[in-house]
């Protein structure tokens, strides 16, 4: 496997990534990741995924989004909105790459945000040919008040409010700590070492207005819309992204799909417990779904019925 830093730009800002192919020619297809929440490119966790995809055949692209890790842009500005616009550039450098083949090109993310950011890229953008989302975050307002009790809840919503009037009449709103005070981590989540290659490396204060916008983030409303291709991966009795969530993006989609629960563990133990068995079926669903068309076969056999495209792969 080869790794290649590369650069691309997204709205004018630089954006930082790591390529990962195969050590024989292309073109490759390719599968483009946003890390998951808080997440930087760098994280070791992604790597054995990575060595899977590249194995099968796939050129890898992760990055960092704007503003945080390696990328410019607004210091810790953490926008779900600017994440997915990200995403979409990613998948437009990808195409001008003469070793990319541009029409066999999916998406893979993991860890809360990262998850659901997956749905919304396939939703957004056609050229993303099928999408694996491993525990996802559906509905950020649900996922932000679950982790609170009620008192608590109506505690944020009044700071929320209270900052709103801040930014409005001092021109500047708090800083908070995104894993304390926005998220709230779970007891596994503080005595894991998972992440942490690339713990100390997130900000450590971001504005509490961020918050705004993972209250409105809602990858569920995409998958009502989805017919691409969605692999969903969940963990039963999750504490930190919500097992319903990802039972929920399995049952709206509307294209080919498929759901795994890995049960008797945890969030983060799942990353290792089932690795070995769970890894394949995301190569084997990538696999099978990100492929280039080289025939388009429309088909109109009564004007009732209307019009069928089918898209035909030809031989190498």
């Amino acid at each position: 496997m080869k790794t290649t830093n590369v650069e691309f730009h997204s709205d004018g800002d630089p954006i930082a990534g790591v390529l990962r192919t195969p050590d024989t020619p292309g073109p490759y297809r390719a599968i483009v990741q946003g890390p998951g929440w808080l997440g930087l490119k760098d994280a070791k966790l992604y790597v054995r995924y990575h060595e899977a995809l590249v194995a099968a055949g796939f050129a890898v692209l992760v990055f960092d989004y704007r503003g945080f890790g390696d990328s410019g842009g607004d210091r810790g500005l953490l926008s779900p909105a600017r994440q997915l616009q990200d995403l979409v550039n990613a998948v437009t450098y990808l195409t001008t790459r003469d070793d990319v083949i541009a029409d066999a090109i999916g998406v893979f993310g993991t860890g809360g945000t990262g998850g659901g950011n997956a749905v919304l890229l396939a939703d957004a953008d056609p050229r993303v040919k099928a999408a694996v989302s491993q525990v996802p975050v559906a509905d950020g307002t649900d996922w932000l008040h679950r982790m609170r009790q009620e008192h608590e809840w109506l505690a944020f919503l009044a700071g929320l409010d209270e900052d709103r009037k801040l930014r409005v009449t001092t021109g500047k709103g708090r800083l908070v700590h995104p894993r304390e005070e926005i998220m709230v981590p779970t007891p596994e989540r503080r005595a894991t070492t998972i992440k942490a290659d690339v713990d100390d490396k997130i900000p450590s204060a971001i504005p509490l207005s961020c918050a705004e916008e993972i209250l409105a983030y809602r990858p569920i409303d995409a998958a009502t819309r989805l017919t691409t291709p969605l692999l969903v991966i969940g963990v039963e009795g999750d504490a930190t992204t919500p097992t319903d969530h990802a039972e929920a993006l399995y049952a709206a989609a509307k294209g080919p799909k498929q759901l795994i629960m890995q049960r008797h563990t945890t969030h983060y133990a799942a990353y290792d417990r089932y690795w070995e068995q769970t890894t394949p079926l995301i190569v084997e669903w990538l696999d099978r779904h990100v492929r280039p068309n080289h025939l388009a076969v429309r088909t109109t056999l009564s004007p009732e019925q209307g019009e069928t495209v089918t898209l035909m792969e030809a031989p190498q």
